[in-house]
Parts: structure tokens; C-alpha cells; sequence
């Protein structure tokens, strides 16, 4: 029963979903005698955890209960009180956790204070679908890096525009339906001024539903971003511009001067120095990162191991030409055998295009990630 428990809290917790961040999304559900008496879930930064939603559900129920909940119920102050603290005065009696919380602030402090309490704690129920629920907030809590979702789409043969640069639509509605779910769930849209320059997008999320629009961040090097863009002009979600510090100075205070913020980084080979950038952007609380960009963004990224989950839209189209443009650009590897290697590969039909999801295989630099956001 505990587990069946539990998949009822990961559930719960993912109706928060692209809604909690710099915070995980948790779930959690009180069980008395073997029955449901009050569930909760944690709906946005700054209001109340999982714990206490469920806790107010409950009422005197709680007393002599058992609750199950996704992630270490948190010890400390933050913007609301401490979770094991309100555990104890309800009188919970056992507490079921699939995982403790990386955060260093909580860190098996949670689940000390509540074992010194007299209280039965069990941890490690469905831990890996806890993982795999909170895979951003590990990325981001444990490197200070944003989980970067990497996001093509091209035909059948391998191309995302024709001879000519058109590109709409390669892939169908609902396709296009589905990325703009996915950037409703994350904290940021990042694009190169390429595709700024050539298509002039809003970066927002379009949905039957009342969507998220996210940060949009442009990689632009020498401020070039026209004045009258849709991402600067539109006021529908924050931009943010990054260059060098060899843009134009004119350039750059027009910019700010129109209400973006632009963020001088290192330049790197000509270019925005792309691993600093991402450091900015996680001090910024950015935690999870979707790359819509053209091919020279794509290969920067991938070149500079930045990438944690690649969501490819493949369209049953050839289009053909040895000047249509590939999804990758750059000169690319020599030796097959030295490709860039994916991992937990999931393919779907989408309307008529197919997805294919994976991960990038672990590599320099993903210790931290592989161990803490993945348990295998």
C-alpha cells in the first residue's frame, strides 16, 4: 500500500508542473486507518508546501496518521515555516518519503528532526520516479546550472528550412502544440539573434489554456537585436539579451533603454561565452532552460556539453538540397565513433510528425546530475 500511496502523491505533485520553481514540485497524502483524509500539493514559490495544504485537509484527522509525501519534508525558514516542525505539532505518527532532499539547507535534516521526535520515517519509496519528477530542481539545486531542454525539429532527411531559409511549418499543429506545452513549463526560451533577425518571434507560450509565458533570452554578441522586435516591444515576458563586451555601446543602452535587460558576459571565440551565460542565468534563478535556436546554436551547446534532454520533431517531408540547412551546424566530429551518445530514448507519435526524447549519455561534468537527479 505504501507505494500505491505514493504514486498518488507524485501524482498530486505534478499539477504544479513548470509552476513551483526555484522549488520542487512535491505531493503529499495523510492516510488514517486506511483511509485518504487529506492530500496537497505545492503550487507556486512562496506559498504552502505539500505538507501543510494536505495538513489543512486533514485537520484533527492528522493526529496518529501517516503521511506520504515525495521529498523530505523541509527544517527550515524560508518564505514559509518548516514542514517537519508542522508534522510533529499535527501529530503524525509515520511519515513515508521517496526522497531525501538535496537542497543543503534540508539534507536529512528534515528527517532527523523527525525521527529525534519519536516519529517513524521510511525513505526510498519510489525514489526514482521522485528523482525523475524533481529532475530540474536537482540539476539546478545541486550545480546552480538550469536543466537545458534542447529542442529541434526537422524533415525526414534532415533538414529545418529549405534551399531558401522557409521554414513554416516543417511539422504539424499538433507538433507545434506540443513545444509550446513544453515552453510552459520552463523557466526561460533561449534563441540566437539569427532567429531573431529572420523571424522575428514572440517566444511566448500559445495554448488553449492559460499558459506561462517564460524569460526569452537572446544570444546576441554585438547588440544587434532591432529596437522594434517583437521580444522587445511586445511586453508579454521579460528579455533578456546577452552580449560581449565588444557591442556597441549606442546599441546596448538603446536596448536597456526599451526595458530589456542585457547582461554583458565573456566573449568566447567571437561569440557569447555560452557555460558563463548559463552560470548567469542560474544565479538568476532560472532553472530549467528550452533552446529553440538554429543550427549554430545547437552546436554550440551540444560543443560545450550544456545539454541535458534533447526533444527531436522529425516530419514525414524530404526536402532535399545540399544548401538546405541541417538541425547542427559547425564542422561536427570526424569519427562516428566519437558521436554524442543518448540515452532512456522515448519515441511517440505527435498528430503525424514523431518525437523522440532522450537524454545525453553521461559525460564530463554530469556526475552530480547522474547520481542525485537519476537514480538507476
Amino acid at each position: 500500500m505504501d507505494e500505491e500511496y505514493m504514486r498518488q502523491a507524485l501524482f498530486l505533485a505534478q499539477y504544479a508542473t513548470g509552476r513551483t520553481s526555484p522549488n520542487p514540485m512535491v505531493g503529499a497524502v495523510i492516510v488514517r486507518e486506511g483511509r485518504v483524509v487529506g492530500q496537497g500539493w505545492h503550487k507556486q514559490a512562496g506559498t504552502p508546501h505539500a505538507e501543510i495544504n494536505a495538513l489543512q485537509q486533514a485537520g484533527e484527522l492528522a493526529e496518529g496518521a501517516t503521511i506520504y509525501v515525495t521529498l523530505e519534508p523541509c527544517s527550515h525558514h524560508g518564505r514559509t515555516g518548516p514542514c517537519a516542525d508542522a508534522l510533529i505539532l499535527a501529530g503524525i505518527t509515520r511519515v513515508i518519503v521517496a526522497m531525501a532532499d538535496p537542497n543543503p539547507l534540508v539534507a536529512g535534516q528534515g528527517i532527523n528532526k523527525l525521527r529525534k521526535a519519536g516519529i517513524e520515517v521510511v525513505e526510498g519509496v519510489l525514489s526514482r520516479e521522485a528523482a525523475k519528477l524533481n529532475e530540474v530542481f536537482i540539476k539546478w539545486i545541486s550545480t546552480k546550472l538550469p536543466f537545458v531542454h534542447l529542442k529541434s525539429a526537422m524533415s525526414l532527411d534532415g533538414k529545418i528550412a529549405s534551399y531558401t531559409g522557409q521554414s513554416q511549418w516543417i511539422t504539424g499543429p499538433a507538433a507545434r502544440n506540443r513545444v509550446h506545452t513544453l515552453r510552459d513549463t520552463c523557466d526561460a526560451i533561449l534563441v540566437g539573434i539569427g532567429t531573431v533577425l529572420a523571424d522575428n518571434p514572440s517566444l511566448t507560450t500559445r495554448l488553449s489554456y492559460q499558459g506561462k509565458n517564460p524569460n526569452r533570452v537572446i544570444v546576441d554578441s554585438m547588440a544587434r537585436t532591432p529596437l522594434t522586435a517583437n521580444v522587445v516591444t511586445d511586453g508579454l515576458a521579460k528579455t533578456i539579451i546577452a552580449v560581449t563586451d565588444k557591442a556597441p555601446e549606442e546599441r546596448v543602452n538603446a536596448l536597456r533603454a526599451c526595458g530589456v535587460e542585457v547582461l554583458v558576459v565573456e566573449s568566447k571565440q567571437d561569440g557569447v561565452n555560452l557555460p558563463l551565460l548559463f552560470k548567469e542565468l542560474g544565479k538568476r534563478q532560472i532553472t530549467s532552460l528550452l533552446i529553440e535556436g538554429g543550427a549554430s546554436i545547437n552546436a554550440s551547446v551540444l560543443e560545450d556539453n550544456l545539454v541535458d534532454k534533447v526533444h527531436w520533431f522529425i516530419a514525414p517531408k524530404i526536402i532535399g538540397g545540399n544548401s538546405a540547412p541541417g538541425p547542427i551546424a559547425g564542422q561536427g566530429i570526424a569519427d562516428v565513433n566519437k558521436a554524442i551518445l543518448l540515452e532512456d530514448i522515448e519515441t511517440e507519435s505527435v498528430g503525424e510528425d514523431i518525437l523522440i526524447s532522450a537524454y545525453m549519455r553521461n559525460r564530463e561534468g554530469r556526475d552530480v546530475y547522474r547520481t542525485c537527479g537519476r537514480i538507476r
